[in-house]
């Protein structure tokens, strides 16, 4: 067993280590770890060589409580939530462990007290600050400084007492051999040894009184330090607050000014087109503004109210009478334009709700539904819908249009490796979503279709139809008015595996943007729900996606790194490269598919690191300061009773008017779900299941009964059975409504491509040929 360097345990402010055994469970038994003992925090790791980056546990010494079993053994407990049972190798290095944790312990407790004393002390007189300053540092590191002083005089303090004490016994010792009267030399000697004993005991005592004054005096002074630190801290908030006002009378200013100019230019009347001219460009300075301090963010901006979307013109005058004489009306609804129209009319927007009714709990036996399951589709598997969440799987598709934002901005991107960097955080955000979501969507029924007009919000229009049943598979188109087109074509494989539940998402995922004409594609990760029959739910993102630029070459792999609990890693990484055509890299990726991701410029790679799993030396990237491309937005409040939806997901089944009767919005079970009745949206189910059912049946006799005739037409020289035309007949001749089925001339996959008309036959109100499938 490893020792320290020194027989005798150091104080708490230094560290003493060493090897001890530690119980682990009733297979294992005691098992060596290297345990560390430093500022009153006891830690152990498996080996020395993860000191630098693993911990596997750590005590506060403070609260802790420390008994010995034995002449080996020894207990460490913090109150139950931790107990370390520990066993030396032998007797003399159990009780040097006890000796130091016994003094750590101390030490701990007595710092905790001074530090709660020093913040009553304090933090009445300071008041709070506000962020980015560094008031309360200075603050720290001076109580720091205070707490470290008088932690040494007590070291000192303790230490004299000690050499009080064999002092004294020293000087009795002295004074017994001076009582035997001893002559000469020897009688010289003891004195003279006596005198010196004396000397040293005073000159200790001088050096602890004069400890003590000097923390006295730093205490005293402490107070002027903290007036000090407080008036800097004042001043330096009065001048952030003059420098923004300036910034804001500038901008003022210049709007003004810019205003001024282009009504001279424009109307005689200065006084009532002047300003309105001014007010009316809010939108293009604002995002000029806003340019200018992504590049330096030195700069203050003054963000424009977002109640309302303006958009300039030259009829102004007007708009500004308009908004003067109702400016309540206009107060209690947000506007947008509305882009068809080139004039400058006002169109409101919708308000969206943002709470649907708290899911109601209902208790089920899990097993008795699953225990049947194992190995099965879970496509074919009837679910109760107390495992659904209250949408379906056509709208959890359009849940990947949260963040548009991003293609939004890639859309303006002059560089297509730039561009690559946003398409890749939109393909990762998709996912932000799930880490809370473990309900399953409905099951889309054959024809079923989910529309998300948003075009006068964001500027997109998405369309969504179920194309296929056996197997289930969605079809899914977008187009935004800013630049993009999105499309994909998603079919579900799913297993369950007794203690886990296996998601396959297959398909590609197309983006084109009409600037440069890049196409980009990717495929989605496996989803796995863990816990399914013991525990609680969570879910977990594992596999690699590559996103690539068919018109460029331009390359970006994503690994989705799996759970682990030996992984030295953050949770739920996400990592990735954009790569040009020749394989060099630009960018690096890294972040979470739950929280952020970032971006960094590469501006040097050389292989050199820690080899790889397979003794390949790992790329190093030299990069710049990484950058924020996309952030989790916050969930709405109470998300926890709304099965964890996001703002968006809030809206998604809110009825509208006008959409088409096949519409998930129109699904009786599922809003039956919403509302909270269970039970009937159980029955309902059924029915609707059932419903499908006949028709499948129904559609496949029909398409036996073509077949059986077709044949008796023909004449056939060879034997039918042996015809292989014969056997690549489908049994199912279903055809999409408003989704023809084609080869994608990117990826060569047979896929379902929009043919349009949805929109034209919204506008005209006309649904003649859906299906009922409700």
């Amino acid at each position: 067993m490893s020792e320290p360097k020194t027989p005798t345990p150091t104080p708490a402010g230094d560290t003493y280590k060493g090897w001890v055994f530690k119980w682990t469970n009733y297979i294992k038994g005691y098992q060596r770890r290297w345990f560390v003992l430093s500022n009153g925090l006891l830690s152990y790791y498996r080996t020395q060589a993860e000191m630098g980056h693993t911990c596997r546990g750590t005590i506060n010494l403070a609260t802790a409580t420390i008994t010995v079993d034995d002449a080996c053994n020894f207990v460490i407990s913090n109150g139950g939530a931790q107990t370390y049972h520990l066993k030396a190798s032998c007797e003399v290095e159990r009780q040097r462990w006890i000796t130091a944790l016994e003094l750590a312990k101390a030490k701990a407790a007595r710092m905790q007290a001074e530090s709660d004393d020093s913040g009553d002390d304090f933090s009445p007189s300071s008041p709070p600050m506000a962020p980015g300053q560094g008031g309360g540092s200075q603050n720290s590191e001076v109580q720091s400084a205070l707490r470290t002083l008088g932690s040494k005089v007590e070291d000192l303090s303790t230490c004299n007492d000690l050499i009080s004490k064999h002092g004294s016994a020293l000087q009795r010792s002295l004074s017994e051999l001076d009582s035997l009267r001893l002559t000469g030399e020897a009688g010289d000697k003891i004195r003279q040894v006596t005198e010196r004993a004396t000397l040293f005991r005073i000159t200790s005592n001088a050096m602890i009184n004069a400890c003590r004054d000097f923390l006295a005096l730093a205490q005293a002074h402490s107070k002027r330090w903290q007036k000090a630190l407080q008036a800097e801290r004042d001043q330096r908030v009065r001048l952030e607050e003059t420098l923004e006002q300036l910034a804001k009378q500038h901008n003022h200013l210049e709007r003004a000014f810019r205003g001024a100019a282009q009504a001279n230019a424009t109307a005689d009347n200065k006084s009532d087109v002047g300003p309105g001219k001014g007010e009316a460009s809010d939108e293009d300075d604002d995002n000029e503004f806003f340019d200018a301090v992504e590049e330096a963010p030195e700069f203050i901006t003054v963000p424009a109210d977002p109640q309302f979307h303006k958009r300039s013109s030259s009829n102004i005058s007007g708009f500004n009478s308009e908004m003067c004489a109702d400016d309540q009306s206009l107060n209690e609804e947000p506007l947008a334009m509305n882009q068809d129209s080139p004039s400058q009319e006002l169109v409101p927007l919708k308000k969206r709700r943002t709470r649907i009714p708290d899911k109601p709990n209902y208790s089920l036996n899990l097993w008795s539904i699953m225990k049947n399951c194992i190995g099965k589709e879970l496509s074919k598997i009837p679910m109760p819908v107390n495992f659904n969440e209250p949408i379906s799987m056509l709208q959890r598709l359009s849940e990947d249009l949260e963040y548009h934002e991003l293609l939004d901005k890639a859309s303006k991107c002059q560089s297509s490796l730039e561009q690559m960097c946003y398409v890749a955080a939109f393909s990762v955000s998709s996912y932000s979503t799930t880490v809370h979501r473990t309900g399953k969507p409905f099951n889309p029924l054959l024809g079923e279709t989910y529309e998300l007009d948003r075009r006068r919000e964001s500027g997109y229009r998405s369309l969504c139809e179920q194309v296929s049943h056996h197997p289930p598979a969605a079809a899914h188109h977008v187009i935004s008015d800013r630049g993009w087109t999105l499309r994909q074509e998603i079919t579900v494989a799913s297993k369950f595996r007794g203690k886990y539940l296996s998601i396959m998402p297959l398909g590609t995922i197309h983006a084109i943007f009409e600037k440069g004409n890049n196409h980009y594609t990717w495929k989605k990760v496996t989803t796995t729900v863990h816990n399914i029959i013991v525990g609680k739910l969570w879910i977990d993102q594992s596999g690699e996606i590559d996103v690539v630029n068919h018109t460029t070459g331009d390359r970006c792999h994503l690994k989705f790194a799996p759970y682990s609990y030996f992984s030295r890693d953050v949770a739920r990484k996400v990592t990735g490269v954009v790569m040009d055509k020749d394989g060099k890299a630009h960018y690096v990726l890294s972040g979470t598919w739950d929280e952020k991701m970032e971006f960094s410029r590469v501006m040097q790679s050389s292989r050199g690191g820690e080899n790889g799993t397979e003794g390949k030396q790992k790329t190093v990237y030299q990069t710049l300061k990484a950058r924020e491309v996309w952030r989790k937005n916050p969930l709405p409040e109470g998300a926890e009773t709304m099965y964890y939806f996001t703002n968006l997901a809030l809206t998604l089944n809110e009825t509208e008017e006008g959409v088409a009767p096949t519409d998930s919005r129109r699904r009786p079970d599922q809003r039956l779900m919403e509302d909270g009745r269970w039970d009937e949206a159980n029955s309902e189910k059924q029915r609707l299941e059932e419903k499908q059912r006949s028709v499948r049946r129904e559609r496949e006799r029909e398409a036996a009964s073509q077949r059986t005739s077709s044949q008796s037409e023909e004449v056939v020289d060879e034997d039918p059975l042996n015809d292989p035309s014969l056997k690549s007949v489908p049994h199912e001749n279903y055809q999409a409504l408003w989704f023809e089925r084609c080869e994608d001339r990117i990826t060569g996959e047979q896929v379902h491509i929009y043919k349009g008309g949805y929109w034209e036959a919204k506008d005209r109100g006309s649904w003649e040929g859906c299906p009922d499938i409700f």
